[in-house]
C-alpha cells in the first residue's frame, strides 16, 4: 500500500500546467506521419525527442528499431524496496496525414493555441490522437518525480510510431521483447469522454478489416462517344457494386457478415438508458440530424456494438477541373469494415473481396490490398484495476465514469490479451468534436489539465492493488 501523499502532487501537476502546455507543443511540432517515406526522418526525431524527455525525468528509456518507425521503451522502477503493482502505458507518437491542408485555420504542426468559451484549446495535428494524450500520463509522471522523487509504482512506457499505419511491427516487438514487456495491467489513454465534465473508461472496441480493389476494364482510357453503350466503364461498374454492399435498412449484403455476433447483455443494454447524450446532440455536432445507419437499433447499439461498412474513398478517371469525356480503363475504391467481438473478423475481408470479384464481368479483372484487419474487442468491466481506476477518475471529476463503447478500433488491445497475458484499462480524455483524423484537430485544455490529474490520481490507487 503506497505511504506516498497523492495530495501536493496534484497541486504540482496544476503549477506545472503551463509547462505541460509548452512541452505539449514541442512535441506537436514533429510532423511525425509514419506511414508517409518523405517524413520517416522527422517520425524517427519524434520517438527521439519522446525518449529524451522520459530519460530526463529518471527512466531507463531507449528508441527501439524496427523493420518500420522505431519503438519508444522506459522503465522506472517505483519505490525502492516495495513490493508494488509493474504498469505499462502504452501509446502512439506517429499521426495522420494532413490532408486537405487547405482546410486547417493554422499550420498543422505549428500547434496554436485557441482562446475559447471552454477555457482554450490546443490545434494541431496529433493534439488528442495520441501526443496529447500520451503528455496526460508523461506530465503525471513528472509531477510525481518532482514531488516524491519517484513513482508509486514499478513503471514501463511503451509509445509505437506506426499505430496510424496498423502497426505492422508492434506484435514482433511484443512476441521479441515479452519478458520486457509483461505488466500487471496495461493503461492506454486513446479514448475519449462523454464530455469534458463526465469521465469514462472504455470497455469495448470495434475491430477492423480494410481493403483497397481495383476494377480494371479496357486497356486504356477511350473517347465516350465512340465507346460509350459498347465499353463496360469501371466507375459505372464499381460503384453499381459498392452500392450493393448496403440495403435499404442499413444492413450489410455481404454473405456471413453477421455470423457469430455477441449481443450486449441485458444488464449492459439498460445501463445505456441513462447515457447523458442523445442521437440529435451527437449528429448535431456534425451538421447532420439522422437517423442513419441499420435500421431497428439504437444510436448505442449502432455507434458501439454492431458492424458497418463504409466506402472510405474512391477515384477513377478524370477529376480535374473543366471537362473531359473519357471512360476511364480503371476505377479504384478503399472499403473498411467496423467488427464487433465474435463475429468472424479474419473472413471479412475476403468476403468483401469476393463480393466484387463475382460482380465482375468476364473481361474485366480486379486487383487489391488488404491493409490487414482486427476482431472486435471486449475489456473487464469490473475487478480491482477498474475499480481502483474508478477511484481515481472520481476523484478528480466528482462523479463516477461512465462506462461505455467505442466505435473505433485499437488492435493492440487484442495484442496484449493474446501475447502478454493482460488487461487493458481504457481511460481517454478526447471529446467526439476534437476533429481526430480531421483539419484542425485540437485539444480541449481542460481536458489536457484533468487527463494529468486524472493520471496522478489513478497511480496512487492502482498502487493499493495487490498485484
Amino acid at each position: 500500500m503506497t505511504k506516498l501523499d497523492v495530495v501536493p502532487v496534484l497541486a504540482e501537476a496544476e503549477r506545472q500546467f503551463p509547462e505541460t502546455i509548452e512541452r505539449l507543443k514541442a512535441f506537436l511540432r514533429f510532423p511525425s506521419i509514419g506511414t508517409a517515406p518523405a517524413y520517416h526522418a522527422a517520425t524517427k526525431d519524434c520517438a527521439a525527442w519522446l525518449a529524451e524527455e522520459l530519460a530526463g525525468l529518471g527512466f531507463d528509456a531507449s528508441v527501439r528499431p524496427t523493420g518500420g518507425m522505431p519503438m519508444v521503451v522506459a522503465h522506472h522502477p517505483g519505490p525502492a524496496g516495495q513490493d508494488v503493482p509493474h504498469l505499462l502505458y502504452y501509446g502512439h507518437y506517429d499521426v495522420q496525414p494532413v490532408d486537405p491542408i487547405e482546410l486547417w485555420d493554422s499550420p498543422p504542426f505549428e500547434p496554436t493555441v485557441v482562446e475559447d468559451a471552454k477555457g482554450g484549446r490546443i490545434v494541431a495535428r496529433g493534439a488528442v490522437d495520441d501526443k496529447g494524450q500520451v503528455m496526460t500520463f508523461v506530465e503525471a509522471f513528472r509531477a510525481w518525480l518532482k514531488v516524491h522523487g519517484t513513482l508509486p509504482c514499478r513503471v514501463t512506457v511503451f509509445i509505437e510510431g506506426e499505430e496510424e499505419g496498423s502497426s505492422p511491427s508492434l506484435e514482433p516487438f511484443m512476441h521479441a521483447h515479452k519478458d520486457e514487456l509483461r505488466a500487471d495491467v496495461c493503461i492506454v489513454s486513446d479514448t475519449g469522454m462523454v464530455d469534458a465534465d463526465t469521465p469514462a473508461i472504455t470497455t469495448s472496441l470495434r475491430g477492423l478489416a480494410y481493403v483497397e480493389v481495383t476494377v480494371q476494364g479496357p486497356s486504356m482510357d477511350l473517347h465516350s462517344g465512340m465507346y460509350g453503350g459498347v465499353a463496360v466503364n469501371p466507375n459505372n461498374l464499381l460503384v453499381r457494386i459498392l452500392a450493393e454492399m448496403v440495403d435499404a435498412d442499413g444492413r450489410v449484403a455481404i454473405p456471413g457478415f453477421y455470423d457469430g455476433i455477441l449481443e450486449p447483455s441485458a444488464a449492459v443494454t439498460e445501463s445505456w438508458k441513462a447515457f447523458p447524450v442523445t442521437e440529435a446532440q451527437f449528429l448535431d455536432g456534425v451538421g447532420l440530424t439522422g437517423p442513419h445507419g441499420e435500421k431497428g437499433r439504437s444510436f448505442l447499439e449502432r455507434n458501439w456494438t454492431r458492424p458497418t461498412l463504409d466506402i472510405n474513398g474512391i477515384w477513377g478517371g478524370y477529376t480535374g477541373q473543366g471537362s473531359k469525356t473519357v471512360i476511364p480503363s480503371k476505377a479504384s475504391a478503399k472499403i473498411s469494415a467496423r467488427l464487433v467481438p465474435g463475429q468472424q473478423w479474419e473472413k471479412i475481408a475476403p468476403a468483401i473481396l469476393k463480393f466484387v470479384q463475382d460482380r465482375l464481368p468476364a473481361d474485366c479483372r480486379m486487383t487489391y490490398q488488404d491493409f490487414g484487419s482486427s476482431p472486435g474487442i471486449t475489456v473487464p468491466a469490473e475487478g480491482p484495476w477498474i475499480e481502483a481506476a474508478r477511484a481515481g477518475i472520481a476523484q478528480v471529476f466528482g462523479k463516477e465514469p461512465v462506462l461505455m463503447g467505442c466505435g473505433g478500433s485499437i488492435p493492440v488491445v487484442g495484442s496484449f490479451k493474446e501475447i502478454l497475458g493482460m488487461d487493458t484499462l481504457l481511460v481517454g480524455f478526447g471529446l467526439d468534436d476534437d476533429r481526430v483524423h480531421s483539419p484542425n484537430e485540437k485539444f480541449d485544455l481542460i481536458c489536457l489539465r484533468r487527463g494529468v490529474q486524472t493520471h496522478v490520481a489513478m497511480l496512487a490507487r492502482l498502487a493499493d492493488v495487490s498485484a
